[in-house]
């Protein structure tokens, strides 16, 4: 509202988010700045845009991650093997353009898990991403600098991709919102164009950002959504069974029954689900994900894998090892499972359950183990290809809200009214 008023002007809200950049422990949220050009597109702004009218995001200080291509700079994908082999990008990616059109300032590219194919955020080539807010602590990931650059506040909101879970991880462990749209948006949008894909099948665009009221307004810079001012309060909502929160941290726990209470404040029906079938969600994802990973990778690698980091390497060899018949049956069991979650969305209005059993991913520790935990939380709904927003809780402890494919809109609201009563 500052800079819609002229309280701001671009420029200074520019220079302010410019001197909070790179300020966890490892000076790495970004891996590309231009500060130059970033003052100079906020000077001309208000050329571009004259008059009253403004569009969505004009002036706001955005960043990008860097599996999406930026006029002037090398796409890296989180990986030095791609720094090295691709040429800075001639044109800006879909998504850049339309935030510029939109009247934002992209400050640069994030930090990433390498090919975005992990959840927590660590990363040989370019240095783990921890929080600015406690060094002892990664992002999660993929969206890693993302969210940090959002956490720093050199950002107002922050792009980023999630396959399997790569902007609810980083949201909720770093305290803030998220938003991952519905998996035929973006296509429908055109928006990959200028993209790296991790597993097509899965993969899809959001945001990450500070407060949920925010959500209706990005949602329509980044996808012209029409989100409705006002929503239904009396609402059904599934929350996952007892029976799948074994494990949980009790400050996941009791976020959970937070988020539950508040909902039941402003009208919810809250009911739990069977959910015992969401325990076959990383058998049928994983495979799926590895094959569509390698086959995209073996392109630039030639199917040599061995400049990636151990784990993602075996990954990718194990994805290009996997029979034809082996992925169609995949396939035809992740058809039946999101037609089960599908179903689940027309009994109820929304679904909830935490976004990972844990609160915290401890920098400098095996996180073997962490992967699959968090990932048998966030690939359900990957599966279901539906819209989720990350409820922030304290402690690093966010919540999935999850709708029916394409209700992105009506998710936004009324995630947005619960950010107005919080």
């Amino acid at each position: 509202m500052a800079l819609l008023s002229g309280a701001i002007t671009p420029r200074a809200a520019v220079e302010q988010a410019l001197a909070r950049t790179n300020s966890n422990a490892g000076r790495n949220v970004y891996l590309a700045l231009d500060t130059e050009r970033a003052l100079h597109e906020a000077e001309e702004l208000p050329k571009r845009f004259p008059g009253t009218a403004k569009p969505l995001l004009y002036g706001l200080p955005v960043s990008l991650k860097d599996c999406c291509d930026l006029a002037g700079f090398v796409t890296t994908a989180g990986s030095r093997f791609y720094a090295e082999r691709n040429a800075p990008a001639s044109e800006d990616s879909a998504v850049a353009a339309r935030l510029r059109s939109q009247g934002a300032v992209i400050l640069g590219k994030t930090n990433l898990h390498p090919l975005a194919y992990g959840i927590t955020g660590e990363n040989p080539d370019y240095g783990d991403c921890t929080q600015p807010r406690d060094p002892g602590l990664l992002t999660g990931g993929s969206s890693s600098g993302a969210a940090a650059s959002v956490q720093e506040a050199s950002a107002v909101a922050a792009i980023g991709t999630d396959t399997g879970g790569s902007i609810r991880g980083p949201a909720a462990l770093c305290g803030l919102a998220g938003y991952r749209a519905s998996i035929e948006l973006a296509h429908e949008r055109g928006l990959w164009r200028g993209g790296v894909h991790l597993a097509p099948s899965f993969d899809t665009l959001g945001w990450i950002f500070r407060d949920l009221r925010d959500g209706p307004l990005l949602g329509a810079a980044l996808f012209a959504l029409d989100v409705p001012a006002d929503t239904e309060t009396k609402v059904r909502i599934g929350v996952v069974a007892e029976e799948f929160l074994r494990g949980c941290e009790p400050v996941v726990t009791a976020a959970l029954m937070l988020w539950q209470e508040r909902l039941r404040a402003v009208g919810a029906k809250i009911v739990p689900f069977e959910s015992s079938f969401w325990e076959q969600a990383m058998e049928i994802y994983a495979p799926i994900q590895a094959s569509e990973a390698a086959a995209i990778h073996t392109v630039a690698t030639g199917g040599d894998f061995s400049p990636f980091e151990r784990t993602i390497a075996e990954r990718l060899a194990w994805g290009a090892s996997i029979p034809a018949d082996e992925v169609r049956e995949f396939r035809r069991r992740h058809a039946a499972f999101r037609e089960k979650t599908d179903a689940l969305l027309r009994q109820n209005d929304f679904l909830i359950a935490p976004c990972a059993p844990i609160s915290q991913l401890v920098a400098g520790v095996d996180h073997a183990d962490s992967r699959r935990a968090i990932l048998r939380y966030t690939t359900p709904l990957s599966l279901a290809g539906a819209p989720v927003v990350t409820l922030p809780a304290e402690g690093g402890a966010g919540i999935q809200l999850a709708a029916a494919r394409g209700a992105d809109a009506r998710l936004l609201a009324y995630a947005a009214q619960l950010g107005a009563r919080s």
